[in-house]
């Protein structure tokens, strides 16, 4: 065949043609790390490990276990279950069937329980012990649900009044320890996670074998999470939320040893974890790495072996980052992502060229996004959908772009969220000529002053950093004559006083005038999600008309 003949053909390279399956990554694992560890925390409190051979053999034991009870391809099976060794295989014997793990979130209110369960018509439902009361509420609101499976050993069954109830451990056992896993597309599905939206029902965004594997590639990465063999990571993220930023998917992948904390997200049990297992490695919002700071201070601990914490989620405060570099010699790395971008989609490691940096502008820097990942577009956009530039300075809703980025929301056609092919993210955000990506506030959580836009996040990013408060957040009030002003909501360190002037004095020279808060309001906690973000609505309800009711003049 001439060379004219290859080019009439498309003149396609001769590579083989495989699928990039989930299944195929922990084959990966316990053929080159096969002693490496998952160490867990259980239900009970006890520690427990496994390797990644030990892990394989038991997943097959899982895909029996699945065949058995006639789970096939297409299948949806949910999951309510912390980070644990029993989630991890999971994860891999239902994708490995060619099934659909939908992890859902016990988080979410009981009646949004009930509805992505029926949503994603899940045919069985894997529970820890601890979630067993959520769904005996809801139990009979479930037709669809064929039975409940309970992630303990037998002498560990609690007494319940769901139908059809097995032990995961007797589930297991006697079937073999090999399985001839089937091979099918990498575009079939593999997962499902539903957004913690406060408004409306949940939407589920459906993850693809091969954008899982590719992200899996990503995250491993230098560009994002940089594991290696010698990496201890431990994901303060839950398993039920975008697969704990697919660390369960990454670490196996690169070999890294694997801890999981269970439902010990507390500061006194991630700190025996850290402490224990020679952490590295962590993964977790703004709010997880405050709540171990809390923890440390109060224990006078100011060593430890963590290198660093990957955070995401929300906003990294300028005064964390400066924080953990300062009292643990930690470094703050961010990232960007969110349960539609799968989720990892930027990052700033530790380069020798941010390291390089004057502290004070590396700090500036680590409170961005990072930049974004080979693979991951983004954009930024006007009211009017044309491109803005990346120059730092102007701001504009973001939009992304990738192999791993959701096209459409589960079961909805609605595609308004996705115009000309790229996700609105719904963050307002600004790219500089580098492409570090800062996100300066929500679309809905940005406050309009007198026809001018305020960024509550670069208020509570510089509040942050007084030595009194311990975290804040910043709402619109409404007002009579600016339509709304900033609010400010405190809650301070032990023993410490924080009042408007000290504000005042805080802030002025670091933001514009007119953008400091009308008021300041101490509170004792702030409202969150089950994934730790500030539940801004709840206190908008709540504090919405505070300067009207103190007679804010017009």
């Amino acid at each position: 065949m001439s060379s004219k003949d290859y080019a009439d053909a498309n003149f396609r390279g001769n590579m083989m043609s495989t699928q990039l399956l989930i299944i195929d990554i922990l084959d990966h694992a316990r053929r080159r790390f096969p002693q490496q560890q998952i160490v867990s925390r259980v239900h009970s409190g006890a520690i427990h490990r496994t390797t990644y051979l030990e892990s394989w053999q038991r997943t097959a034991q899982l895909g029996h276990a699945l065949q058995a009870l006639g789970v096939k391809a297409g299948d949806c099976v949910a999951s309510l279950a912390w980070n644990t060794f029993r989630h991890f295989e999971l994860y891999y014997g239902a994708a490995g069937l060619g099934a659909v793990l939908h992890t859902v979130n016990p988080r979410l209110f009981s009646d949004q329980i009930r509805y992505v369960i029926d949503h994603a018509e899940d045919s069985y439902v894997f529970v820890d012990p601890s979630f067993v009361a959520l769904l005996e509420e809801i139990a009979d609101q479930l037709p669809r649900v064929k039975g409940y499976i309970i992630l303990c050993t037998a002498d560990e069954m609690p007494v319940t009044s769901l139908a059809n109830v097995q032990c995961y451990e007797s589930l297991l056992d006697g079937h073999p320890t090999t399985y001839e896993w089937p091979r099918f597309s990498e575009e079939q599905a593999a997962s499902l996670c539903y957004t913690s939206g406060t408004t409306g029902h949940p939407k589920g965004v459906l993850y693809s074998h091969r954008a899982t594997v590719l992200h899996a590639q990503a995250a491993a990465s230098p560009a994002l999470l940089d594991l290696r063999e010698d990496t201890v990571l431990l994901p303060m993220v839950a398993m039920y939320h975008v697969s704990a930023w697919g660390a369960p998917y990454a670490a196996p992948l690169a070999g890294a040893r694997l801890v999981l904390p269970g439902h010990g997200m507390d500061g006194p049990s991630m700190w025996e974890m850290i402490r224990d297992e020679g952490v590295t490695v962590g993964l977790g919002v703004p709010t997880i790495w405050l709540t171990l700071h809390n923890y440390l201070r109060e224990q006078q601990v100011t060593e430890l072996p963590l290198e660093r914490v990957c955070v995401g989620g929300a906003a990294s405060p300028l005064g964390l980052v400066k924080t953990y570099y300062e009292q643990y010699g930690i470094y703050w790395q961010p990232i960007w992502g969110m349960t539609e971008t799968g989720p990892l989609a930027t990052s700033l490691p530790p380069s020798p060229a941010i390291l390089a940096l004057p502290e004070e502008e590396r700090f500036r820097r680590q409170t961005t996004a990072g930049k974004a990942a080979f693979g991951v577009d983004m954009g930024i956009f006007d009211a009017d959908d044309r491109p803005l530039a990346h120059d730092g300075e102007t701001s504009g809703e973001l939009r992304v772009r990738g192999p791993w980025i959701c096209s459409q929301y589960f079961k909805n056609d609605d595609l308004s969220s996705f115009p000309g092919g790229w996700l609105a993210t719904g963050d307002i955000a600004v790219i500089d000529a580098e492409g570090h990506m800062k996100v300066v506030d929500r679309k809905k959580d940005v406050i309009k002053s007198g026809g001018e836009w305020i960024s509550s996040l670069e208020i509570e990013s510089i509040v942050s950093q007084h030595p009194a408060v311990n975290e804040c957040c910043v709402i619109g009030a409404k007002h009579p004559k600016w339509d709304e002003r900033p609010l400010l909501l405190v809650v301070l360190n032990p023993e410490q006083q924080f009042d408007r002037t000290q504000m005042k004095e805080h802030l002025t020279g670091r933001i514009a005038k007119w953008w400091m808060p009308d008021a300041v309001l101490v509170v004792d906690r702030l409202p969150r999600t089950g994934t730790g973000k500030v539940v801004k609505n709840e206190l908008r309800d709540q504090y919405g008309n505070y300067l009207i009711e103190q007679g804010a003049s017009a």
